[in-house]
C-alpha cells in the first residue's frame, strides 16, 4: 500500500464521463464540473437527464442542486443517455443481488458494453460500483472481448492502451458533497500505472489522500468496511431482542455499557438499509459461504429484525382491539419514517419500507406512512398505504410505529403523543 499525495503532475483529462447519475454518480460529476472540467453524465433515465440539463436534480442531497445548476449554466456539465467519447470514464451504476443473494453485475456489464464503442487509446476506466472481488478484472475481460484492437492491463501491464482501476465511494448520504471531497480514496489499479492515472483523476477535486493498492484489495476493502458496520449493528439489534425478552430498556443499557472506556455499542433499529450495508456483506458471503459465518449471521439478524418489529405491532393491535372494542378494520396504524436513515429521502433497501409493507399486507385497517422527506410512496406501498402528515397521524392514528428517527419526529413534544400503543424501534419516544 502507498499514498499518492495531491502534488501529482498536472492531469491531461479534458473530458470526464460519469456513467450512472444516481446518489453517487451525479455528485461525482458535479465535483469534477465544479473544478471547471468538461463532464458528460450518462444515464438511461430520460427524465433524470432532462432534469439535469435544466440545471436541476432528481435526488435530494445538500449543496448538490446549486453545484449542478452552476455547472450546467457554465457549460461544464451535460447529461446524455448514451456514452460519448471522453478521456476518463467512471462507472457508478447499481450492483444489487439476485436470488440467493448472488451479486448481479448486469448493470456494470451494460455500462461497459455501452462505452466500449467510444473507447480510444489513452483512456482511463474506473469502476466505482460496489462489487465482488474480481469484478474489475472481469470488467477488463469484457472490454477486451469487445475491443480486441486495444491492449488492456491484463495483456500489457507496462504499457496498456487503456488503464483500468477500482475506486469505491465511501460517503454518507446527507453529507456526500463534503465527504466526496474530504475523505481519503482507496485506489485499486490493475497495475501501478493504472493506479497513478486514477489518482491523477481524483486529485482534480480530492482534498483527502489517494491510498493505492491493487484492485482485488480495493474491492474487498469496500465490502469489509460495510460488513464491519453490519456486524456491529447486528449486535445492537440482537441486544434489543434480548432486552425486550428480559424487560430491560435497551437504550438505557447501551448508555450504561458505553461508559466503559473500550465499549461503543451502536443503537438498534428496525433493521439495516441503504445501498451498501444491507447488500455488500452478501457479496463476501456469496464467494465464501463456508468461511464468512459471522458476516452471514449478522446479515440474517439484521434482515430478521423487521419481522420482529411487525410481531410487536401485531401485539399492540391485539391489545388495542381488546381495550377499545374496535374491529381490526377500524384501527389505524401510522408508520413514522420510510427512509433508510434520518433526514434523507433515500428509500433504497430500507427496513422501514419493509416493515410498513409487511404491516399493510397483514392489517385489515388503514396503514399510514409518515415521511416528510418524500412526496409519494414507493412502489412497494402503492395501493397499500397512504402518505399522511405528522399532524394527522398524531391526531387520528391508534397505533404509532417509530421506524426512522428523523429530526421532525424527535422534535415532537411528548404531550402530543397521546396514543397508548406505541412501538418505538429507535427509542425516540421512550
Amino acid at each position: 500500500m502507498s499514498v499518492i499525495a495531491n502534488s501529482v503532475s498536472h492531469t491531461p483529462f479534458g473530458t470526464i464521463s460519469v456513467i450512472g447519475l444516481g446518489y453517487i454518480g451525479l455528485p461525482t460529476a458535479a465535483a469534477f464540473a465544479s473544478r471547471q472540467k468538461k463532464v458528460i453524465g450518462v444515464d438511461i433515465n430520460q427524465r433524470a437527464v432532462e432534469i439535469i440539463n435544466r440545471g436541476g436534480v432528481h435526488i435530494v442531497e445538500p449543496e448538490l442542486e446549486n453545484l449542478v445548476k452552476k455547472a450546467v449554466e457554465e457549460g461544464f456539465l451535460k447529461a446524455v443517455t448514451a456514452p460519448e467519447p471522453a478521456d476518463a470514464f467512471l462507472i457508478a451504476v447499481p450492483t444489487p443481488f439476485k436470488d440467493g443473494h448472488q451479486p448481479d453485475m448486469i448493470y456494470v456489464q451494460k455500462a461497459v458494453t455501452s462505452l466500449a464503442a467510444v473507447l480510444k487509446k489513452g483512456d482511463l476506466i474506473i469502476l466505482e460500483s460496489t462489487s465482488p472481488v474480481g469484478a474489475t478484472e472481469q470488467m477488463a475481460a469484457w472490454l477486451a472481448d469487445l475491443r480486441p484492437d486495444l491492449r488492456f492491463p491484463q495483456h500489457d501491464a507496462a504499457a496498456p492502451d487503456v488503464n483500468i482501476a477500482y475506486c469505491p465511494e465511501r460517503v454518507l448520504p446527507g453529507k456526500v458533497m463534503v465527504e466526496l471531497i474530504k475523505n481519503d480514496r482507496v485506489i485499486g489499479g490493475m497495475t501501478a500505472q493504472c493506479s497513478q492515472r486514477a489518482s491523477e483523476l481524483y486529485n482534480i477535486f480530492l482534498e483527502g489522500e489517494c491510498v493505492v493498492t491493487n484492485s482485488r484489495t480495493a474491492e474487498m476493502c469496500k465490502l469489509t468496511e460495510n460488513s464491519f458496520r453490519d456486524v456491529n449493528i447486528a449486535f445492537a439489534n440482537e441486544l434489543s431482542l434480548l432486552c425486550d425478552a428480559q424487560g430491560i430498556n435497551v437504550w438505557e443499557l447501551i448508555r450504561l455499557a458505553n461508559r466503559h472506556p473500550r465499549v461503543n455499542i451502536l443503537q438498534p433499529g428496525p433493521g439495516v438499509g441503504g445501498h451498501c450495508i444491507a447488500v455488500d456483506p452478501w457479496f463476501i458471503v456469496s464467494q465464501h459461504p463456508d468461511l464468512a459465518r459471522l458476516i452471514q449471521t449478522a446479515r440474517e439478524v439484521n434482515d430478521g429484525k423487521p419481522f420482529w418489529v411487525v410481531d410487536k405491532v401485531k401485539a399492540a393491535v391485539a391489545d388495542c382491539l381488546t381495550a377499545t372494542g374496535k374491529r381490526a378494520a377500524e384501527v389505524k396504524i401510522a408508520c413514522f419514517g420510510l427512509a433508510f436513515k434520518p433526514d434523507i429521502d433515500d428509500l433504497r433497501e430500507s427496513p422501514a419500507v419493509h416493515v410498513a409493507q409487511l404491516i399493510a399486507d397483514w392489517h385489515a385497517g388503514e396503514t399510514w406512512a409518515v415521511e416528510p422527506n418524500v412526496d409519494h410512496l414507493p412502489a412497494a406501498l402503492e395501493n397499500k398505504a397512504t402518505l399522511q402528515s405528522i399532524e394527522n397521524a398524531l391526531a387520528q392514528a391508534d397505533v404509532l410505529v417509530m421506524l426512522v428517527d428523523h429530526s421532525a419526529f424527535k422534535d415532537i413534544a411528548g404531550e402530543k403523543i397521546t396514543q397508548r400503543w406505541v412501538v418505538d424501534t429507535k427509542g425516540v419516544w421512550r
